[in-house]
């Protein structure tokens, strides 16, 4: 696995977390709507600013990680048809490993 396939996967990762993060603070958001504090108000607004920003910086991310997975996907594609018996050589390479993992279980 590539260094930029790794970064894929691990960005995807965080864009989950983050995700979870954000659901989370939106259902705190939620349970506490009918509080009528002073302090819960500004908090709630400062929460709200602080969501909005983070779901706009997380469709940056998302687009920005489509964009390089993509990338790999091309890059792969190139090497492939630039070097098909290796990519053949390397998938049966990958393909004898999994069989004799599976294999001793």
């Amino acid at each position: 696995m590539s260094n930029t396939h790794a970064s894929v996967i691990n960005s995807q990762q965080l864009v989950d977390d983050i995700k979870a993060v954000i659901a989370t603070a939106e259902e705190m958001l939620a349970a506490t709507a009918g509080l009528a504090d002073d302090k819960v108000t500004q908090l709630r607004a400062r929460i709200e600013d602080r969501l909005l920003d983070a779901k706009i910086r997380l469709g940056d991310a998302e687009a920005a990680l489509v964009a390089k997975s993509k990338a790999v996907a091309r890059a792969t594609d190139d090497y492939v048809h630039e070097s098909p018996w290796q990519a053949v050589g390397i998938a049966a390479g990958v393909g004898l490993l999994v069989g004799l993992l599976i294999g001793r279980r």
